[in-house]
């Protein structure tokens, strides 16, 4: 289910970085229940500046609130991993929905708005990584036509992850 007065918009000068980093703490506490320590179960707010520095991020916004959030990098953006430094690959990092609005297509809505941004851009592919111990959100992601094209281990997880990437 979507909604109709939702707004996808880029992060403003004036949006809270803290409501934010707060958000994202929500978003994660499943993962973070799971013993998964993704960087955004327990980043501060000057990591939350950091990472979004690397990209842009988008937000989710319905009736004013800001509902998600997601981090776009185009393909002049990405490295770390040797599927991300190919120079026709974009890149999502950070998406994360408020958990009362999960299940109700806000996910997906920012998802497709960037795959709109990453065929604007050039990019052949859109990719990210999750941990591969997270089941759920690989099935969610395949089901969006995403398939796993590598693995990568970051130093600031405890965990191995997929990388998945789509062409668009």
């Amino acid at each position: 289910m979507t909604f109709g007065n939702l707004q996808i918009r880029p992060l403003r000068e004036n949006d809270s970085l803290e409501e934010l980093t707060e958000l994202l703490h929500r978003a994660y506490k499943k993962l973070a229940d799971m013993g998964l320590q993704y960087l955004a179960t327990h980043q501060a707010v000057d990591v939350t500046r950091t990472r979004i520095s690397k990209g842009t991020c988008y937000v989710a916004e319905l009736d004013e609130r800001i509902v998600g959030t997601i981090i776009y990098r185009n393909p002049g953006q990405t490295k770390g991993a040797p599927h991300y430094d190919r120079p026709d690959i974009a890149y999502i990092g950070q998406m994360a929905v408020e958990p009362a609005f999960q299940g109700r297509g806000i996910a997906t809505s920012l998802i497709r708005h960037v795959e709109t941004q990453a065929r604007s851009d050039g990019a052949s592919e859109l990719a990210f990584d999750t941990s591969e111990q997270a089941a759920h959100l690989i099935e969610w992601y395949r089901r969006m036509g995403y398939e796993i094209v590598g693995y990568v281990k970051w130093d600031v997880t405890n965990y191995r992850s997929v990388i998945m990437s789509k062409r668009v």
